[in-house]
């Protein structure tokens, strides 16, 4: 069995049970542990990750006005500001909105269509 990789949270708390009896080194170790804490906490979206929150906006609202399933190709050629992105790329934007339930994934004579979730 692998065995679990301990994360310095582990480690500091592991180590506030041996000097519990040091009041000076608990404060230390209690300090490093919220600075962990805001760390995570502190994650804000990339450049990338905001630019793609916004191409999945103009392929939602392509989807939208469509009446029926569409292509990626098809939703590519239907917006100027999605023509230059690969194919790949809007897999991966498509992908995301099918995982965040926005988008339905349909499968016809081996073409994927793309739609707005009913």
């Amino acid at each position: 069995m692998a065995e679990i990789k301990k994360t310095k949270r582990v480690y500091f708390n592991e180590l506030k049970e041996i000097v519990k009896d040091n009041k000076e080194l608990i404060e230390f170790l209690n300090h490093e542990i919220e600075l962990l804490d805001k760390k995570a906490n502190s994650k804000a979206p990339s450049k990338t990750q905001i630019e793609n929150e916004n191409i999945k906006k103009i392929i939602v609202a392509v989807l939208t006005e469509s009446d029926k399933p569409l292509t990626i190709t098809e939703i590519q050629n239907s917006n100027n500001s999605l023509v230059e992105l690969s194919n790949q790329k809007m897999s991966a934007l498509l992908t995301q909105l099918i995982n965040e339930n926005v988008v339905v994934r349909t499968i016809e004579k081996k073409k994927a269509y793309f739609s707005i979730c009913q």
